[in-house]
């Protein structure tokens, strides 16, 4: 009895609009392409929305466990490329990193497959 994928990887899919969101965000508050902070959203985003895309046609338990480690570095980034001064893009990038985080681990919790694979030790 497979599930549907709209139920199955919602996680996914939430993820791929936080990519994609995160990939804007330089552009939406206006930094200059090339500087830091740019290069750290449009980066994060494009991993985080291209690996969540990836994960809905074929899950493997590596590529959420990436997108969990760029999570947490998205979190932690507002500290280390300095959009502390910034409010609207640290809590953007807070916000995001930390649903990413909770999303990659609901999945890594709840998919079978992924449960399975993170189990056997097998990571494709």
């Amino acid at each position: 009895m497979a599930m549907h994928l709209s139920t199955r990887r919602w996680q996914d899919q939430l993820m791929v609009v936080i990519g994609v969101c995160l990939f804007v965000t330089p552009w939406v508050f206006t930094y200059p392409p090339g500087s830091p902070e740019a290069w750290n959203a449009t980066l994060a985003g494009a991993i985080i929305g291209i690996l969540a895309a990836f994960d809905l046609v074929k899950t493997y338990v590596w590529a959420v466990l990436f997108n969990i480690i760029v999570g947490a570095w998205v979190t932690v980034s507002p500290w280390m490329v300095g959009t502390l001064d910034d409010l609207a893009m640290t809590w953007s990038l807070v916000i995001a990193g930390i649903a990413t985080i909770v999303l990659g681990l609901w999945e890594l919790r709840s998919d079978p497959e992924l449960y399975s694979q993170w189990r056997s030790g097998a990571t494709g």
